[in-house]
């Protein structure tokens, strides 16, 4: 079944149930966004929504407005060409990485690898059994690098829950070699403040500097006391990855304060996080150049020094932005787009009532030169197809589709699917292609979708919360160009010079 690619039959129908949901875009826009986005440590449990609100999604269904329970539904140009469920690591699975003809699929149980060889047919490689959300991973030679972002009694594959009040609990970085993916060895663990909520690699030749993004410190967690306004950088030597160690912790967000000099949050910006600390930063290792989603702050800054990163410039948007989650760079550097995770990704914020410009991205103009350069508000971007109240919807992990002379994205929204989109004219981006299935439940909310959607090697790969790894294949005379540009590795957040 293909759905119409139009927006306005949906925005119709959905026009009727705003009010029904007008109490969800309440608390949204009262709260701020939660302290952790991103699903958490447990099982995913569903969350009951309003019997009116079940009606709803019933009759959409029926009228064939949204797919229905677990269905497939997706553009012309696209095609679903498999599906790999999760197997032996039940947990919520998480962010990608690639390696030659290798996929690395984070899961809050540990990680799987892939055999990509044949995109239509990946087998499994290996699955590595380590606990502790949310397992982002990277890939960088023979090195895979994986944080851990909750509190754990030590920093083995076999530990277990222990409180984060406790000085004993372990959180931080963790690096494999994979020079046999049949049998990843686990070789550091580096303790990080606040753990490790992602990372994003700095690669070297002799070394590789590892930025460990965390937030949300507190004075009764001795090892994540505030301020917490900074990031961590550790220092990997690959012939000798088991003398990493952190060496610094830049100050990005200096400030008299407690917190720091971020964003104060509520009640100053009533539904804006505070910042304290960010939650992912992406660099342009080419270009020396760097931009972070802190929580209530977007921030472009310069790494030509590594391990004393500096700050250039620094938006905030206190009308629709609630948690800044994201950056992505265009391939001139001249753009990026940072996303908004609103609801912290548990939450229904696809619909008409919280509307276009809330949950989405921000594309912004990046103008000047050197230490003088500016982050320029262009527009927002939406997927333009209302979800049901029972799921979770929101802007997440995307990478460009390489093309010369265009700006294009694939990104996931969660249960809102895979978006394929075009922003050349950052004042008009638009969509050209999606792919999503129909709710997980129509009772309940409950947390799935596609975590990241990533294009690499002529593929898109996408690690679904719920129902594993999916292929995709994009077939368009705009993203074609696309499929003449092969990597030899890919970690989105550290993004390449794909024409060089």
């Amino acid at each position: 079944m293909t759905l119409s690619n139009d927006p306005r039959t949906r925005r119709r129908r959905w026009k009727a149930a705003a009010a029904c949901t007008g109490l969800l875009a309440a608390l949204l826009t009262a709260v701020p966004a939660a302290a952790t986005p991103d699903p958490g440590d447990g099982p995913a449990t569903g969350q009951e929504v309003t019997r009116d609100a079940r009606t709803q999604a019933s009759a959409a269904i029926a009228a064939g407005e949204i797919p229905g329970q677990d269905e497939i539904v997706h553009s012309d140009n696209i095609r679903h060409l498999t599906n790999i469920p999760k197997d032996v690591l039940p947990g919520t699975n998480s962010d990608l990485a690639f390696q030659g003809r290798y996929a690395f699929a984070g899961n809050y149980d540990g990680f799987r690898i892939f055999d990509i060889a044949n995109p239509k047919a990946p087998k499994t490689v290996a699955q590595v059994l380590c606990p502790g959300s949310q397992n982002d991973v990277s890939v960088s030679g023979d090195l895979l690098f994986l944080s851990t972002d909750s509190s754990r009694s030590d920093s083995s594959c076999n530990s277990t829950t222990q409180p984060v009040t406790e000085k004993s609990s372990w959180e931080g970085m963790k690096v494999f070699d994979i020079s046999d993916k049949r049998n990843p060895k686990y070789v550091a663990a580096v303790e990080t403040a606040c753990g490790s909520h992602t990372h994003t690699l700095v690669p070297e030749r002799k070394n590789v500097y590892v930025y460990v993004s965390s937030y949300s410190p507190n004075a009764a967690y001795p090892d994540c006391m505030p301020p917490h306004d900074g990031i961590s950088v550790i220092k990997v030597p690959r012939n000798a990855p088991e003398k990493a160690a952190v060496v610094g912790f830049p100050v990005l967000f200096p400030g008299e304060g407690p917190d720091g000099g971020g964003n104060p949050g509520g009640p100053t910006n009533p539904g804006v996080s505070k910042t304290t600390g960010c939650h992912d930063i992406t660099v342009l290792p080419e270009k020396d150049l760097a931009a972070g989603a802190c929580m209530g702050d977007g921030i472009l800054f310069s790494i030509r020094d590594p391990e004393h990163p500096k700050v250039i410039d620094r938006v905030q948007d206190n009308v629709n932005f609630a948690f800044w989650h994201s950056a992505t760079f265009n391939q001139k550097a001249n753009k990026v787009v940072f996303t908004d995770e609103l609801g912290g990704g548990g939450a229904a914020t696809c619909d008409a009532a919280t509307g276009p410009t809330r949950g989405a991205d921000g594309i912004y103009d990046i103008t000047g030169k050197g230490d003088k350069r500016k982050l320029v508000f262009r527009s927002y971007y939406k997927i333009p197809r209302h979800q049901a109240a029972t799921e979770n919807c929101v802007a997440h992990n995307g990478s460009l589709i390489p093309v010369k002379g265009k700006d294009l994205m694939v990104q996931a929204w969660y249960q809102g699917g895979v978006s394929v989109w075009d922003f050349t004219d950052s004042a008009k981006p638009r969509e050209i292609a999606y792919f999503e299935r129909g709710p997980l439940s129509t009772t309940t909310l409950q947390t799935g979708g596609a975590w990241s959607a990533y294009y690499y090697n002529g593929y898109i790969y996408s690690n679904d919360i719920a129902k594993g790894f999916d292929v995709l294949k994009l077939s368009d005379r705009r993203t074609d160009p696309a499929g003449r540009v092969h990597l030899r590795e890919l970690n989105v957040q550290t993004q390449p010079d794909y024409f060089d």
